[in-house]
């Protein structure tokens, strides 16, 4: 690590210097480059000023999600006041259900531009992991890039958490570029993954870093669970169809880049795609880097991985630590506005392939929330994909809870991606591709090829109630599935007599 001459603080010094009411804006996306001593230490000050009879809660910032040391300690603390723009958090969500917490889930990629335009009000603190940091205050970021330039860049004062577990070696994997705003933006130079229109550290004023804690924790990062047989159908589902859509000549025989989403179905994805003999070795172009693209990156089946985050399980981040001679020139570490650009994922022809809570009959998909009202994760950077991609394709379980669960469902319970931007299904059963079909014709192929044999009369029997009309709709029908569900835990044996057609 390169000599500075900030001040050394402790976590605790640092959180000291944080008042009530304030806005941070934390380095994370997913747990990768989370801050991990600050927001610890922030909490144990909220839990002190709550035991004195004093109010303490900030607002927080982050690129998405974050590691248990962020969301997780800020929220047993009961130290957050606003949340924005994605978690994954277990208490998190439920002070968000409960009311407690106000929650602004948004496309990722609008993140930082809305913290420059001051949506968010002022940015008091920036709270940053880095991996070096220079003299001059030019900051090298860790695992992850997320809104961590906008941050740096628009908060009053920073506190820099430099981390000795990330190598130094990481200068040079990161493009950090900050767009202009309107109405003086400029246009991206990108027309490859690979190509670079910015530099390999944030450049900050350094009479704003009031200090340096240092640390040597690595990330909290989770390996994912093994591959299931319901996943491993969906991955090799989704193989064979962009297989075909490659004889079809609506692929290139080059292929196109891909995006991929975050679980145990994407990795069981980019698996089943590695492994056809069919598909060349592609591109990355995404906003998580997981651990299935470690091994094809190795093998040479991905030539190479855009990304805002390197989203590894400990295991894994340690292996790519150990052999940064390879990934060095392999991937590409950016902003999450420019990962997760729409215009850029339009003009690379990006192949969106991300997961969903339910989807309806019409190719409407739900992605952030539990029977319309609970919200789960969030929005993420699935929109931000599926808006602009060349072939967006979501997947899912047919069915969860057992069979209690339908995912296929007359008419979703909230809707985070519309039908005029979905092309293809894809569960266990099979694929529906929704691309030139109306909205009866969508009903039955998505029956047909995705719901769970269990659902497939009950939904039938539910289209051909409907009166004409373009969309087949019956009110108050098209959420009785999910109605029979909260009355008794099961949307098995749905009945729909009584509907209004």
């Amino acid at each position: 690590m390169i000599k500075h001459s900030f001040p050394i603080l402790t976590a605790e010094e640092a959180a000291a210097m944080i008042q009530n009411g304030e806005t941070i804006g934390f380095s994370a996306f997913t747990p990768a480059g989370s801050a991990k001593a600050v927001p610890v230490a922030l909490a144990a000050r909220a839990k002190a000023e709550h035991t004195a009879g004093r109010p303490f809660k900030v607002g927080v910032l982050a690129g998405a999600s974050t590691g248990p040391t962020i969301d997780g300690a800020l929220a047993e603390a009961d130290a957050i006041s606003f949340r924005a723009p994605y978690q994954t958090n277990a208490n998190l969500r439920k002070l968000i259900n409960a009311g407690k917490v106000s929650y602004f889930d948004m496309h990722l990629s609008t993140l930082a531009q809305n913290v420059r335009y001051g949506f968010f009000g002022p940015l008091h603190w920036a709270v940053v992991e880095a991996a070096d940091i220079t003299a001059g205050g030019g900051v090298v970021l860790s695992s992850s890039v997320g809104a961590s330039p906008t941050f740096l860049s628009q908060a009053e004062k920073i506190i820099i958490e430099l981390n000795s577990h990330h190598p130094s070696g990481l200068f040079g994997m990161h493009d950090i570029f900050e767009p202009q705003d309107p109405p003086t933006r400029q246009e991206f130079h990108i027309s490859h993954p690979s190509d670079r229109i910015g530099g390999p550290v944030c450049v900050v004023d350094p009479k704003k870093i009031v200090g340096v804690v240092l640390t040597d924790k690595p990330d909290e990062g989770r390996p994912l669970g093994s591959e299931t047989d319901v996943t491993r159908r969906i991955g090799n589902h989704v193989a064979e169809f962009l297989v075909n859509e490659m004889r079809a000549g609506r692929i290139p025989k080059s292929f196109l880049p891909l995006q991929s989403g975050v679980g145990n179905i994407a990795n069981s994805v980019l698996a089943a795609l590695g492994a056809s003999k069919e598909i060349p070795a592609f591109d990355v172009y995404t906003e998580v880097l997981q651990d299935s693209v470690v091994p094809l990156l190795e093998n040479e089946r991905v030539k190479f991985a855009s990304t805002t985050a390197l989203t590894l399980g400990p295991e894994m981040a340690e292996h790519v630590y150990g052999n940064l001679d390879f990934f060095h020139s392999r991937i590409l570490m950016r902003p999450q506005e420019i990962s997760n650009h729409p215009e850029i994922v339009r003009r690379l022809g990006v192949i969106s392939m991300n997961t969903a809570i339910e989807i309806d009959l019409f190719g409407n998909v739900n992605s952030s929330h539990i029977m319309g009202r609970q919200m789960m994760n969030g929005i993420g950077g699935s929109g931000d994909f599926t808006r602009s991609a060349y072939l967006s394709v979501f997947s899912c379980p047919s069915t969860e809870k057992d069979g209690k669960i339908s995912t296929v469902v007359p008419m979703v319970s909230h809707t985070d991606h519309s039908e005029h931007s979905v092309q293809v299904l894809v569960t266990e059963h099979g694929v529906a591709d929704l691309r030139g079909k109306d909205p009866r014709q969508r009903a039955e192929t998505v029956i047909e090829n995705c719901a769970d044999p269990a659902y497939r009369e009950p939904l039938r029997d539910y289209i051909k109630m409907c009166k004409p009309g373009h969309e087949p709709i019956a009110f108050p029908a098209c959420f009785e599935m999910h109605e029979k569900f909260v009355r008794d835990g099961d949307m098995r044996g749905v009945q729909w007599e009584g509907a209004r057609a």
